[in-house]
């Protein structure tokens, strides 16, 4: 047996701690490879992380509630060398680093440390980081039996969750590393040929830290609550408070008749070929924006006050703001103007799923480019939302409800439903904002021809 040192591994860009949020093993648990380990919160997200290693727990760094800094020790296990020599300790500097001829590639913080003492650096919910520099206790693990075809324990543990076969996958990592990405596209490939669908969402979340409360605890409870703002509620604070006072935030609204949207996904929810998958109007305006943004790319933009630059992007990745128990996130779709209807509906199933479950990852939320919140289930006609930091636009979507309508001038009843849009004044102008939340108004007044003809 030897001891290896499970180190927190960065999981996401810029992050630099975490709080542990469950344990899901104990001192003498006997793990397997990739069995989860523990959940912890950073300020993006909460993050299920699966086990490196087959071996013993012999020690945890940490309770529930402790934060502890990146690169520092968080599992200590025995492990089995297998007759393999001794494991020699390794600086990463990057997931695909440490790759070679009979190795995996390892994430960062991922490896063994053979010192006997390794100091632990972990903090309490309400106390500050140590300011001491962390000592070098980044490694992997050397001659470890490569894998066929090799990927990170995290991409694997993934692939087995949404039933996607590792080995079938050609990785288009270094070295041909099996990447997220890649199991991505498989499951975008599955999507369009309705071999899987998520689970049915229905009606709005409402366990988030501020509703949701029974009439009992407000009749009985303490006469004030104080929530610690940390992990994904200071996320969200940070970030609205800077997109507020950095970008000059314009609006434009309208409201549209959405009948024949109403009309057209009824009739798709009778097609026997669509029994298992979920479409709602939110699918038809995700849609729409991405139709939009093809034909006014400039909203599909962030604007680079470093270099005086409005960076345009050909892709959207399509946000969808979600309330959760711990609070709102924005994961994304990547690459959402590629979808059809289909591969949309089951796209934006699998988000909204994976947002209430706790398991959306911080790789899901980076690098958006356009925002959708859908405040309809709540029965809200309208709101003026805060753009995310480093996107062109975000649009708001109230509830479909019926109300009087003229048509060829005469008054009659219609699905109706009210459309706004924030935006970054200092790239995009009214015009532009005009025209594009006119577009996806009339797709959704006809959203048959403009499907086909996208």
């Amino acid at each position: 047996m030897s001891e290896a040192i499970f180190l927190l591994p960065d999981v996401g860009e810029g992050l630099v701690e975490a709080e542990i949020v469950t344990w899901k093993v104990k001192v003498g648990d006997v793990v397997t490879l990739n069995q989860p380990l523990v959940d912890i919160e950073t300020a993006k997200a909460v993050v299920e992380l699966p086990s490196p290693y087959a071996g013993t727990v012999t020690a945890l760094h940490g309770e529930v509630g402790d934060v502890i800094e990146v690169h520092m020790p968080l599992i200590t296990f025995d492990v089995a060398v297998d007759g393999a020599s001794p494991a020699t300790s390794v600086a990463v500097e990057a997931p695909e680093a440490a790759t070679g001829v009979g190795r995996d590639a390892v994430l960062v913080g991922y490896g063994v440390a053979n010192e006997d003492a390794v100091p632990t650096r972990t903090h309490r919910r309400q106390g500050r980081p140590p300011s001491a520099p962390a000592p070098e206790l980044v490694r992997a693990v050397a001659a470890q039996p490569a894998l066929a075809p090799r990927s990170t324990p995290p991409v694997r543990l993934y692939a087995k969750q949404q039933g996607v076969d590792i080995a079938t996958l050609n990785g288009t990592g270094r070295d041909g590393l099996v990447t997220r990405s890649d199991v991505e596209r498989a499951l975008s490939g599955l999507v369009v040929a309705y071999a899987r669908s998520s689970a049915v969402i229905t009606g709005p979340n409402t366990t988030s830290r501020f509703v949701g409360r029974d009439l009992e605890s407000w009749a009985t409870g303490p006469t004030e609550e104080r929530i610690a703002v940390k992990g994904v509620l200071r996320s969200m604070s940070d970030a609205m408070v800077q997109s507020a006072f950095s970008a000059p935030h314009a609006a434009v609204w309208v409201r549209v008749d959405a009948t024949k949207t109403v009309e057209l996904l009824a009739s798709l929810k009778q097609h026997p070929n669509l029994s298992g998958v979920r479409l709602s109007p939110l699918t038809i305006v995700a849609l729409a924006m991405c139709d939009a943004a093809r034909h006014y790319p400039g909203i599909n933009s962030s604007f680079d006050a470093a270099n005086s630059e409005v960076v345009v992007r050909r892709r959207v990745n399509l946000g969808i703001a979600a309330n959760t128990p711990r609070g709102l996130i924005v994961p994304n779709i990547k690459d959402a103007d590629q979808l059809d209807l289909f591969a949309m509906a089951s796209a934006l199933n699998i988000l909204i799923d994976k947002a209430r479950s706790g398991t959306t990852t911080p790789e899901e939320m980076l690098a958006t480019t356009l925002t959708i919140t859908n405040v309809g289930p709540f029965g809200v006609d309208g709101a003026m939302p805060i753009l995310p930091p480093g996107t062109g636009a975000i649009v708001a979507v109230g509830q479909i409800a019926k109300a009087p309508w003229v048509v060829a001038d005469a008054v009659v009843v219609r699905h109706v439903v009210e459309l706004s849009m924030s935006f970054d004044h200092r790239q995009v102008d009214g015009a532009m904002a005009s025209a594009f939340l006119s577009h996806v108004g009339h797709f959704l007044e006809d959203p048959a021809p403009a499907m086909i003809a996208g």
